[in-house]
C-alpha cells in the first residue's frame, strides 16, 4: 500500500513534459500571430511591389 500510495505522488508530482507543452503552445501563439498580421497587410505588400513593378518597368 505504501509503494502504491508513493507512485501516485510521484505520478502526480511529475512534470517533465510540462516544459514542451508549454514551448509548443508559444510556438504555436507565435505562428497564429505572424498569419494573421501577413494575411492583414498582404494588400498593401501587393501594392508596394506593384507599384516597383511599374517603376521599373521603363528601364527593362
Amino acid at each position: 500500500m505504501k509503494n502504491l500510495t508513493l507512485n501516485v505522488k510521484n505520478l502526480i508530482s511529475d512534470e517533465s513534459g510540462q516544459d514542451l507543452i508549454e514551448y509548443a503552445l508559444i510556438a504555436s501563439l507565435i505562428g497564429l500571430v505572424a498569419v494573421t498580421t501577413l494575411t492583414s497587410v498582404s494588400g498593401a505588400i501587393t501594392a508596394v511591389f506593384g507599384r516597383v513593378v511599374t517603376a521599373l518597368g521603363p528601364a527593362t
